[in-house]
């Protein structure tokens, strides 16, 4: 396996992160800021650096490569596989009504399932229900199927994001890329960092992935009160300040990020589904706690592995990014440190993470966590 690393940042030219070789029909994985990404120019600018390269763009609330985050900038991390294959496919949101749970299924029914050992998922971040779309994902295969991933992001701006596959970034789009060899080695880990606190509250009205009422009250007025005078930055300030919530029909508790506000109906919207009579809980965190998260993450991935991984795929949370702030290179320091030199880093800070929980083969959508993919060939 062979890698290269650019950097672009608004108005300079690209710069290697690293060495330089030549690559044979790479997969080139291009996050970078959405303003940036909507450049009609930007696919073939890369494609003028990648002539035989398989293009894979997805907008990132900021970028992760081995040496750095990126902000305000375009980061491309181009992988040549010697022994093994990739397959990618696309779905678009918009073309099934925004059915999040038919268009995650339709988009795994295309791969062929001989020999497939992963899928990674570039997902648009700005309507679609992550939720049902993990579980359109999970249900054709028979469990063993190992999808992780994220959610493009767009900064606080939540705007619009941006995915594609061999074509200028769009709106709606999801990229599947799966990975298929004998050789192949993958494992993964998620972990957070997060506490919960204060009163635990039942859900007592939600349609999906909104939350209307907490307890009869109205979930917005509740959620306001709680946030005093960060009240004001909504829903940029939510980001700081999760939800924990538990099912009954939920082996684990699973975090829930506020992604935008419904004035009109007080309501809150939320990056995947929550369900009526579940307990939530507000949660908080502080920059040790989540840089101590991600070194666990990527000791849990690397526990059961037999060769040393050569490249590491990072997905990380917004709202962990708004915490760290100047900090932000901490986590994925720790990561890199347990990895060790030798393992390519890339990835991106993302509006919900995709992955299994740990021990487990169904994937989940997740938010607030370190989410790590280790591949070796």
């Amino acid at each position: 396996m062979k890698t290269v690393q650019l950097v672009k940042h608004s108005q300079e030219d690209w710069v290697y992160v690293g060495k330089s070789q030549p690559l044979k029909a790479p997969l080139v994985l291009v996050f970078g800021n959405r303003l940036l990404l909507e450049d009609p120019l930007i696919y073939q600018e890369i494609k003028v650096l990648f002539p035989d390269g398989h293009l894979v763009f997805g907008s990132a609330c900021a970028e992760i490569s081995l040496r750095t985050v990126n902000e305000d900038s375009i980061t491309i991390t181009a992988i040549e596989f010697e022994k093994s294959k990739f397959m990618i496919k696309t779905s678009n949101v918009l073309n099934t009504d925004l059915d999040s749970f038919k268009t995650g299924k339709d988009l795994i029914n295309q791969f062929p399932s001989e020999g497939l050992k992963n899928v990674f998922v570039i997902s648009e971040g700005s309507f679609v229900n992550g939720s049902q779309l993990t579980k359109g994902m999970s249900e054709p295969n028979d469990d063993n199927l190992l999808i992780t991933g994220g959610l493009c992001g767009d900064d606080t701006r939540f705007e619009k994001t941006l995915a594609s596959y061999n074509e200028n970034p769009k709106e709606g789009e999801i990229v599947a890329i799966g990975f298929y060899g004998e050789s192949l080695e993958i494992s993964f880990s998620i972990y957070g960092g997060w506490t919960p606190f204060g009163p635990e509250r039942t859900v007592t009205k939600s349609e999906g992935n909104v939350l209307y009422e907490l307890d009869g009250q109205l979930a917005l007025d509740l959620y306001k009160t709680y946030l005093g005078d960060k009240a004001k930055d909504l829903p940029g300030a939510a980001l700081l300040y999760p939800l924990n919530v538990k099912s009954e029909d939920e082996n684990h508790a699973i975090v829930r990020s506020i992604l935008n506000i419904n004035e009109e109906e007080n309501a809150v919207i939320l990056a995947g589904d929550i369900k009526e009579n579940s307990q939530v809980q507000l949660m908080m965190t502080n920059v040790d706690h989540i840089a101590n998260a991600s070194e666990r993450a990527a000791k849990q991935a690397l526990e059961f592995r037999e060769n040393k991984p050569e490249v590491a795929l990072l997905v990380s949370c917004i709202g962990r990014k708004l915490v760290l702030d100047q900090r932000v290179e901490e986590e994925i320091d720790e990561v890199i440190e347990i990895l060790g030199e030798g393992t390519t880093v890339s990835g991106f800070y993302s509006y919900g993470e995709i992955a299994p929980f740990h021990g487990e083969t169904a994937c989940q959508l997740h938010n607030q966590t370190m989410t790590i993919t280790l591949i070796s060939e």
